[in-house]
């Protein structure tokens, strides 16, 4: 008798399931239908897909782009290396409860404060035109310059995604580390950095998409990066297919980085309540 409820609740959990599943699949054909009705049928459309998505330029000018994509990656790839360990470094001293070091704790407290609080296109325009005029004798080039204003930037707003990682470790944690004979560096290397570092993955990968796209802001100081490249097409041209370009090689880059957040988040490896 218990067996056939059983089976009779899981004929009845399936059937809800297959049910659930194609009226998602209904809905979601109804408003993907609609939205791409809508647009295909405007007057507008024909102009705006010789302007925007024109196959033939498309492939003309994709090569290119790409080529000038590397840069974007390598200089994202180099500046989340920094930032990875600027931030903890920063995050450590906002921590720390020894007084001697309290000096640090209010500098980086500024730090974070500076360097969140302005946006990231006037930090690149301050770097790299304020630091050459100023003659110190540092190196002027524009690559150098953007990227340490991105890095800098950056490691502001992930110095507070480690300290949140840090804070939300028990306190219970550090004092049986104590306990146990381990010192307070010891116990913060090897109990509670691990924990929080595990716990800030998801919005340490979201910063670090944003960081991704915000290296495209290295084109105000003149350096051919891929928007840059594709802003010379468009303006040779005066079609803005170029842009499409680049907007899909981005894509291409982010849209597994968030799959694999999500998909992470659905398996129980991160709380879904510390994604930003």
């Amino acid at each position: 008798m218990t067996s056939d409820r059983r089976a009779a609740r899981d004929k009845a959990r399936k059937a809800k399931t297959r049910r659930g599943q194609a009226i998602a699949a209904v809905s979601t054909v109804i408003v993907i239908g609609t939205l791409v009705a809508l647009i295909l049928t405007s007057s507008g459309w024909p102009e705006v897909k010789d302007t925007f998505f024109n196959v033939s330029e498309f492939r003309s000018t994709f090569p290119d782009i790409l080529k000038a994509f590397w840069l974007d990656v390598k200089m994202f790839v180099v500046i989340e290396i920094i930032v990875l360990i600027v931030g903890l470094l920063i995050a450590l001293m906002r921590t720390s409860k020894n007084p001697a070091l309290f000096p640090f704790r209010i500098l980086a407290a500024m730090f974070c404060d500076f360097f969140r609080g302005i946006p990231v296109i006037i930090l690149i325009y301050l770097f790299g035109f304020g630091i050459p005029a100023l003659d110190l004798g540092l190196p002027d080039d524009p690559i150098l310059l953007g990227g340490a204003a991105l890095a800098l930037a950056y490691s502001a707003y992930v110095a507070e995604v480690y300290r949140s990682g840090i804070a939300s470790v028990h306190g219970g944690q550090m004092d049986a580390a104590l306990a146990m004979g381990l010192t307070r560096t010891q116990a913060m290397r090897h109990v509670i950095l691990p924990q929080a570092v595990r716990r800030v993955r998801p919005p340490l990968l979201n910063d670090f998409i944003s960081l991704q796209k915000d290296v495209a802001l290295v084109y105000v100081l003149g350096v051919t990066e891929a928007f840059r490249q594709a802003q010379v097409f468009a303006s040779s041209t005066f079609n803005y297919t170029p842009l499409i370009v680049v907007s899909v090689l981005y894509l291409i880059v982010t849209v597994p980085l968030s799959r694999f957040l999500d998909n992470r988040i659905a398996k129980g490896e991160f709380p879904a309540e510390l994604v930003r």
